[in-house]
């Protein structure tokens, strides 16, 4: 946990350059920042739309659904309690270190330019394949209109989002927002018919049973929760996208923690309300198993309304590529202002574009994105997972050092049950990592060994002009205020 950098270090101490060998990001310059236009409802609909409940209810839920059975329910709500932690460690990071570097650049001020490396390679590993695996969900859903290639319909999906990402911020929050409205009503008409066609009672919820293979019920054990959990974190994973959206929030001292808590809070009833629903609502254990809930609706109802909840979802799924691209090229373009790559690559992820949006990053995770839709989905689904569960681990590590040195008496919002919260929440995560299966952990495990390679050959030897982590101006200067009461 060594080689820390300061916030307000991070531009002062990079040795000058002469000025034609000098990479773009090592003088401040008003192209380098990023516009402060939407506030805590455009920050709110932005990063609600970024968890987009609604796919990931209908794309990621029926899997987990195919494995816990009426178990899933109960692991979501796990899976929620767990991030109320994340999220307080998010809230109290993203106020003290708003930067459009997210994580990385929390976990490398407070826990070492290593420790920000890996998880700036474990978010990366996140941000690109999380908006492939929704948008391949999208031929299922528009399929009562037409027939699609799963591929290909999230290649083009992708292409989409990418197009919109280019735009103005404010422009695609008002986008993204009519498109949320949409998924939320189709979450709660599917919430409406399966309480309405009610099967079982509140006991299913905890009988934790799947189908088995000739037709019963066999039961779902404690470790197979435990080890769902991961997908579990992934359903809500989306609220933070707050702290990537720092930089251009208004006042973000106040309002990236109000962002954060509303998106969980909101994003947990929108996603948890429906699957109790759908359990209550299935005929029996296959039909909860095989998690196909387009044909349920349907069968709750009429081919019209199944067909009206297909297609809001199918734009709930456009919606949330557009804003996963959003965030992602920030955390492309964050990376090369902190010059984590050679000077040519820096230079062109650190440009902006006339809307003011980095479009040479958004370029950057748009493209491979469409090139995902074309791997294996359960690996894709896997290496998320363990993404995700390793990198809260480090942000919780982050939130255990935030109030040491000048960071104790810096301006931001603190969590509750400090240090109870992330100590509580590294040992539960951890726990969790073991319980993934190994084929999941080697590929991911074998990103990070190679990214560390990176860190120690190339960026450890450079460290005086190489990754370093720096916050805006503005924000550097509010940090020197003494906290408040």
């Amino acid at each position: 946990m060594t080689d820390t950098l300061r916030p307000a270090q991070t531009a002062a101490t990079a040795p000058t350059a002469p000025e034609d060998l000098r990479d773009p990001g090592d003088h401040p310059d008003r192209s380098r920042t990023l516009k402060r236009s939407i506030g805590v409802v455009g920050g709110t609909l932005l990063t609600l739309s970024c968890v987009t409940p609604a796919s990931t209810l209908f794309v990621v839920v029926p899997d987990l659904f195919g494995t816990l059975g009426t178990a899933t329910a109960l692991t979501i709500a796990i899976g929620s309690l767990l991030c109320v932690a994340v999220a307080f460690c998010y809230s109290e990071l993203g106020t003290l270190i708003p930067s459009a570097g997210g994580e990385y650049a929390m976990v490398s001020t407070l826990a070492g330019r290593l420790a920000g490396w890996l998880v700036f390679v474990l978010s990366l590993l996140v941000v690109m394949i999380v908006p492939p695996v929704i948008a391949m969900g999208t031929a299922d859903y528009l399929a009562p209109v037409v027939h699609l290639d799963p591929s290909l319909a999230g290649a083009g999906v992708m292409a989409l989002a990418t197009l919109a990402g280019l735009l103005d911020l404010r422009a695609n929050a008002w986008i993204t927002g009519v498109f949320l409205v949409l998924e939320v009503i189709a979450a709660a008409v599917v919430a409406v018919l399966g309480f309405t066609h009610g099967e079982r009672g509140l006991g299913s919820l905890a009988s934790m049973e799947v189908a088995g293979a000739g037709g019963g019920a066999d039961p779902v054990t404690g470790m197979l929760v435990v080890s769902g959990l991961a997908i579990a974190l992934f359903v809500t994973q989306g609220f933070s996208t707050a702290v990537y959206l720092s930089e251009e929030l208004e006042d973000p001292r106040r309002n990236v923690a109000r962002t954060v808590l509303a998106t969980l809070a909101i994003s947990a009833v929108i996603i948890l309300v429906p699957v109790v629903a759908i359990t209550f609502g299935a005929s029996d254990l296959a039909e909860l198993t095989g998690g196909d809930i387009g044909a349920m609706v349907t069968a709750w109802s009429n081919s019209a309304v199944g067909t009206f909840v297909s297609l809001c979802v199918a734009l709930a799924i456009i919606n949330a590529g557009i804003v996963m691209v959003i965030q992602n090229s920030r955390v492309l373009f964050a990376s090369a202002r902190d010059k984590a790559w050679p000077a040519p690559v820096n230079s062109l992820f650190a440009r902006l574009g006339r809307f003011g949006s980095p479009w040479v990053a958004t370029l950057a995770v748009g493209v491979p994105g469409a090139a995902l839709c074309f791997v294996d989905l359960d690996t894709l689904y896997g290496v998320t997972g363990v993404s995700v569960t390793g990198m809260y681990l480090l942000v919780a590590v982050a939130a255990l050092l935030a109030r040491r040195g000048d960071h104790r008496h810096a301006h931001a919002w603190r969590m509750p049950l400090w240090p109870a919260v992330p100590v509580l929440l590294i040992a539960v995560l951890a726990y969790v990592l073991t319980q993934q299966e190994a084929s999941h952990l080697l590929w991911t495990g074998s990103i990070t060994a190679v990214a560390t390679l990176y860190w120690a050959l190339y960026l450890r030897p450079r460290r005086d002009t190489r990754w370093l982590v720096s916050v805006p101006d503005d924000v550097r200067d509010d940090a020197r205020e003494p906290a408040g009461p």
